[in-house]
C-alpha cells in the first residue's frame, strides 16, 4: 500500500525493480538502484544529527542526487525543502532561516554564491557538496562534507523511524501578495494522493516516459516525478538552456508526457517540431497561468495526436481542476472541473454559493489541502479557513483553501478564471510578491517610493512593471536594473521601470495599485 512518499520507490523496487525509473543526461537508473541508493542516504541522514521531522534543504538543479535527497529525507522521517535553483543568496537564506534548515545539499559553486550570507543561518549545521571540492570551504565553521563521505556515515543497524501519512513530508515556498515567500507544508498524504489524482486523469502507465523540465520546488514540477514513480513510469530530468533543448529531448528520449507553463509553451510554439515526436507524445499539460489561444493552437498543430490538458492549481492545494482534452475546442477558456478527490466551490464573501456565471472566490476542499504555512499562523488563518458547507452535526471543522482567485462556473459546472483578489504578480509561471521586488528597489537608496505591479504580457502572462519616484534628478534606471539583477532571480527582474514625480495614493494613503494597473494596462500589448 503506497501511503508514504518513499513508498512510491520501494513499492516499485519490489514489483518492477529492473525497469527504468530515472534518466539524467546519458545515465539511466532502475527503480531498484534508486531505491537502494535512497535507503543508504536515509541511513546517513539519520546519523547526521537531525531529529525526527527536522528540515533539510536541497539547493540543486534536477539531477539524481536531488531526487535521492528528497526521497531519503522522507524515509528518514525528515522534511525536504527544495530550493529553486534560480534563486539567489537573499532568497535562499530566507528559506533556510524560515524553516530552521539544519542540513543542506548543494554544490560547491552554489555554496560559494551564498557563503557571504551563511552567518545569518544559525540552525544550519551540515552542508553536503554533491561535487566534492570541500577543501575550498575549510574556513567555514559549518561541517562541510562531500557526498561520498556523507554516504559512508550510513549504519545498516539503525532502525528507520515509524512514519504515518499525516506527518510532514515537504515544505514548498511560494510568494504571497505581501512579504517574503511562505512555506506551504505538505504531508505524505498530500503528495501521494496528489500524484494518484493527477495520474488517474492523465492515464499515466508504466509505459510512459515523462520529461521533467519544471523545478521540483514548484508543486507542478514535483508532480512530474511523483506521478512517474507512483505508476512505475520513466522520468527524464532536463534543465534546459534553450527551448530547442526541450524539443530535442522529446525526440531523443521518445517522451510520452510533457508539462510546461505558458511562457515556455509560447517559446516552444515558435519552433519546428520533428514529425516523429507526434508518433510517441501522448499528452501535454499546462498550468501556472492561462494558456493563450494562439499558442495552444500552434502547439496542437505540432503534435496533433497528443492530448492537451488545461489545468489550474495552487501550491496550497496542489492541483484543483483540469479540462478534458475533448472539451478544448468547445470551451478553450475554461479551467475545467475538479480533479479526482477534490471538491471545488465558487462562493460569495459570506460563503454562500454563487449562481451560475456569477463571479466568486474559488474554494478547494479535500485531502489535497495542505497543512498550512510554516510558522505563519496569521497568514494560514487568512487562506486556510472553515469550508463553507459545514455539516453542523460534525464536531470537527473541515478546513478548505480559499484561493483568493475569482472564478465563475457555468450551468454545466465548468469553471472560468476571472482574476485575482490580491495584487499577486503571476509571471513566467511564478507567483511574485510585489513587496519583495519593492524591498530590493528600496534597498538601493535610489528611490523615494516604488510600486511593483503585474501588467498583461503576451508571452510572460504578466510582466513586472515598477513605478518609482526617484530620489534625485540624476536618477538612472539602468543602475536600478543592475542592482535588481544582482539580488533577484531572473523571473523577478522588472521588465520596465517608469519614473514619476509622485505615485498615486488611495484615500487611506496607500499606493493606488489599481489606478497604476489601469493606467499601464496596454503597455506591453
Amino acid at each position: 500500500m503506497q501511503t508514504l512518499v518513499h513508498h512510491l520507490l520501494t513499492h516499485k523496487a519490489k514489483h518492477a525493480g529492473h525497469t527504468p525509473a530515472l534518466s539524467h543526461k546519458k545515465d539511466t537508473w532502475s527503480y531498484q538502484q534508486i531505491a537502494e541508493d535512497t535507503q543508504q542516504l536515509s541511513l546517513s541522514i539519520l546519523q547526521s544529527g537531525l531529529a525526527f521531522q527536522d528540515r533539510m534543504a536541497i539547493y540543486l538543479p534536477k539531477q539524481k542526487e536531488t531526487v535521492l535527497a528528497m526521497f531519503a529525507a522522507c524515509q528518514a522521517g525528515n522534511v525536504f525543502v527544495p530550493v529553486n535553483p534560480v534563486l539567489k543568496a537573499p532568497q535562499v537564506v530566507h528559506i533556510l532561516n524560515d524553516c530552521n534548515v539544519k542540513l543542506l545539499f548543494t554544490s560547491a559553486a552554489r555554496l560559494q554564491a551564498i557563503i557571504g550570507e551563511l552567518d545569518n543561518c544559525p540552525d544550519l549545521a551540515t552542508i553536503v557538496l554533491v561535487d566534492g571540492k570541500t577543501e575550498h570551504f575549510d574556513s567555514l565553521s559549518l561541517n562541510v562534507i562531500d557526498w561520498q563521505a556523507f554516504l559512508e556515515l550510513a549504519n545498516p543497524a539503525v532502525t528507520l523511524p515509524t512514519i504515518i501519512d499525516s506527518h510532514m513530508a515537504a515544505i514548498l515556498y511560494t510568494s504571497g501578495s505581501t512579504g517574503k515567500p511562505k512555506g506551504v507544508v505538505l504531508s505524505h498524504k498530500n503528495i501521494v494522493l496528489g500524484a494518484a489524482s493527477v495520474a488517474e486523469y492523465l492515464h499515466i502507465t508504466p509505459q510512459d516516459k515523462i520529461l521533467a523540465v519544471l523545478p521540483f520546488s514548484f508543486d507542478y514540477g514535483l508532480n512530474q516525478l511523483t506521478t512517474s514513480f507512483l505508476q512505475g513510469a520513466h522520468c527524464v530530468l532536463l534543465d534546459y538552456l534553450l527551448p530547442n533543448d526541450v524539443v530535442k529531448a522529446l525526440k531523443t528520449h521518445h517522451i510520452t508526457g510533457l508539462a510546461a507553463v505558458p511562457p515556455l509553451w509560447a517559446q516552444l510554439a515558435q519552433l519546428d517540431w520533428p514529425a516523429e515526436i507526434n508518433l510517441h507524445l501522448r499528452y501535454m499539460t499546462n498550468s501556472g497561468g492561462k494558456m493563450p489561444k494562439a499558442v495552444l493552437e500552434k502547439i496542437r498543430q505540432n503534435a496533433p495526436s497528443s492530448q492537451f490538458y488545461l489545468m489550474y492549481g495552487l501550491t496550497e492545494a496542489f492541483r484543483s481542476t483540469f479540462l478534458p482534452p475533448e472539451q478544448i475546442d468547445t470551451r478553450p477558456d475554461s479551467m475545467g472541473k475538479a480533479i479526482p478527490n477534490a471538491e471545488i466551490l465558487v462562493v460569495r464573501e459570506d460563503g454562500s454559493p454563487c449562481e451560475p456565471n456569477e463571479p466568486g472566490e474559488l474554494v478547494h476542499m479535500g485531502s489535497l489541502v495542505a497543512m498550512g504555512y510554516w510558522n505563519a499562523p496569521e497568514k494560514t488563518a487568512e487562506r486556510f479557513k472553515p469550508a463553507p458547507n459545514q455539516i453542523s452535526e460534525l464536531p470537527l471543522t473541515q478546513i478548505a483553501v480559499w484561493s483568493g482567485d475569482q472564478v465563475q462556473m457555468d450551468e454545466e459546472g465548468y469553471l472560468y478564471f476571472v482574476g485575482r483578489k490580491d495584487d499577486m504578480i503571476k509571471t513566467s509561471g511564478y507567483r511574485v510578491s510585489p513587496s519583495e521586488v519593492e524591498e530590493t528597489i528600496y534597498s538601493t537608496g535610489l528611490v523615494k517610493e516604488a510600486a511593483a505591479i503585474g501588467v498583461e504580457h503576451p508571452s510572460l502572462g504578466q510582466a513586472i512593471l515598477v513605478v518609482v519616484q526617484p530620489d534625485s534628478i540624476d536618477f538612472d534606471d539602468q543602475e536600478l536594473l543592475k542592482a535588481c539583477r544582482a539580488s533577484l532571480p531572473n523571473f523577478m527582474i522588472p521588465s520596465k521601470i517608469i519614473y514619476k514625480d509622485a505615485i498615486p495614493k488611495n484615500p487611506n494613503g496607500k499606493i493606488d495599485r489599481k489606478q497604476l494597473s489601469q493606467q499601464y494596462a496596454d503597455l506591453f500589448q
